[in-house]
């Protein structure tokens, strides 16, 4: 799978699957699986370190995480997320940062927003970097926003996502992130555009789809946002499984002959 395969996919129609990875172990189970795209995305700040929100993830950790994933993604599309602010200094600071993702493995570089973000976009683009946007609710921008809200809910801030989504198609980017915007939206931004959409709380008309790895799986049952859906209770079954352990330790039944050299 590549950047170019999701075009692909648009112009005929199939959906696109994407997931969030963060990590080697996971990377390497969902390598055998049907799924197009593994994102890194800042979320693992959230996720993987426990922090509040993605603002406190750092260009070494996206770059660790995205390593890790590539060594076993196999053939899966890995996507980088530019962490909180690594974009957003001096023009010769921003595109270190890209490389240095891109040199950990990352096949595409996943930036939020377009005001500010034009010029770079084109020059990494010119560069031979494919780049996937993001608009509506950009969690880089949460503090912003007053919290994790629909956007795009107003005529004029509509308008707004999709003069955004037309200035990072025109800029070259090969893929846009809708996130949190009214599904009506994202259809006419979807129709619009001839590259293809993911949504996330975007509704179904979207080219595609990404999760959050944790949440699919159902590894955290507390957060349930509307647009979550949970395809394995795995809290339940992990809690399961570890107390079997302790229950068989603790019955001498582990280990077993079988178990035992």
């Amino acid at each position: 799978m590549n950047i170019l395969d999701l075009a692909k996919k648009k112009k005929s129609g199939e959906k696109i699957s994407m997931v969030t990875c963060y990590d080697y172990t996971s990377a390497c189970i969902l390598a055998k699986t049907t799924i197009d795209c593994l994102l890194v995305g800042d979320s693992l700040a959230m996720t993987m370190h426990g922090f509040e929100s993605t603002l406190s993830a750092t260009l070494e950790m996206m770059c660790l995480h995205t390593a890790a994933v590539k060594r076993g993604a196999g053939d899966k599309l890995v996507i980088g997320d530019m962490p909180f602010l690594s974009y957003r200094k001096s023009f010769n600071d921003n595109v270190t940062a890209v490389q240095r993702l891109m040199q950990s493995g990352a096949d595409s570089i996943k930036l939020e927003n377009a005001d500010g973000n034009l010029e770079l976009i084109e020059h990494l683009v010119k560069s031979g970097i494919p780049i996937v946007g993001h608009l509506g609710l950009t969690p880089q921008s949460v503090m912003a926003f007053g919290g994790y809200k629909i956007q795009g809910k107003t005529d004029e801030a509509a308008d707004k996502i999709k003069r955004d989504a037309r200035l990072l198609q025109n800029a070259g980017c090969s893929c846009i992130v809708l996130e949190c915007v009214p599904q009506s939206l994202a259809k006419e931004i979807t129709d619009e555009l001839l590259i293809p959409t993911i949504g996330i709380g975007a509704g179904k008309h979207t080219s595609g789809q990404v999760l959050v790895y944790q949440d699919l799986l159902g590894f955290n049952p507390d957060f349930k946002a509307k647009f979550v859906k949970h395809y394995l209770n795995g809290a339940e079954l992990i809690t399961l499984a570890m107390n079997t352990f302790v229950d068989e330790i603790g019955a001498g039944d582990f280990p077993d002959n079988e178990h035992s050299y």
